[in-house]
């Protein structure tokens, strides 16, 4: 009984349930050296997403931006 290993065969166009064909060994390759590059990608987001934070965090907690944005809302409040 063969067993369906995912990275060594992949679905071949058109066929039916249970029939594979291999995928070429570079290709298996590829993908191994690659395997670790979309957490390498996820953690550079995460450390712009932090940096983008702090930075924000400073900006709102100056008193000119700060009198800015409770001035917007005191307008969009008021009654006539």
């Amino acid at each position: 009984m063969k067993l369906f290993v995912p990275s060594q065969y992949s679905r071949a166009a058109g066929a039916g349930m249970g029939e594979h064909r291999p995928v070429p060994a570079a290709s298996r390759g590829s993908r191994r050296r690659e395997a670790g590059m979309a957490t390498a990608e996820y953690a550079i987001a995460t450390l712009a997403a932090c940096g983008f934070a702090g930075l924000l965090l400073v900006l709102m907690r100056s008193d000119e931006v700060r009198g800015l944005l409770l001035g917007i809302v005191r307008r969009a409040l008021s009654v006539g």
